[in-house]
């Protein structure tokens, strides 16, 4: 689905949310529940609290603007939360899938010793998270610094036992990526 860049405002309005609802609830009183969830009004009634004016009309436009849909409402719309990339503990309830023979991680290339010798760590989240597209990946390693894209050969990773996981908004989870299974660009 494509959407359209969100004005600045409903940007920073974003990032606030990918804090609160993946790192740091309790910056504004917020509890999620174990799966990741908070109720919309209590969110609201936070944010609000802490000097974000923020309506529901508000916060649906940035959920719904967002370009990596990094948020979810519930079926019935009473609750939200985001859909990767939790430092807190949640269990977002992605059953395993079977990985396409490749996926992508992009990251910085002052990052490639590190990876070469450990792999692709979780780090502070919960997974590893890794693209579909080349195209994805290059626009998260632009984020970090000079762009590299890494090859990640999924399909055999599965074969030897690892789980891989699809959120959903399109981004492949799994917990680690050893040094192995990485494909580097020539030096």
């Amino acid at each position: 689905m494509a959407t359209s860049p969100l004005p600045d405002a409903h940007r920073q309005l974003s990032k606030f949310l990918s804090l609160v609802l993946r790192h740091q609830p309790g910056t504004i009183g917020l509890s999620l529940d174990e799966a990741g969830w908070a109720e919309v009004n209590h969110l609201l009634t936070r944010l609000n609290q802490h000097g974000h004016a923020v309506t529901r009309e508000t916060l649906e436009a940035v959920v719904a603007g967002s370009d990596k849909q990094r948020f979810a409402f519930s079926p019935d719309g009473q609750r939200i939360r985001a859909n990767q990339g939790h430092s807190v503990t949640v269990d977002l309830g992605y059953t395993p899938q079977t990985p396409p023979e490749a996926l992508y991680h992009g990251t910085a290339e002052r990052n490639l010793p590190a990876i070469r010798s450990a792999g692709l760590l979780r780090q502070q989240r919960h997974h590893v998270h890794l693209s579909a597209d080349v195209d994805t990946a290059h626009r998260v390693g632009q984020r970090h610094g000079r762009p590299v894209v890494l090859r990640i050969a999924a399909a055999d990773m599965a074969r030897t036992g690892y789980a891989f996981f699809l959120s959903e908004n399109g981004v492949w989870l799994t917990e680690a990526v050893p040094p192995q299974f990485i494909g580097f660009p020539a030096e």
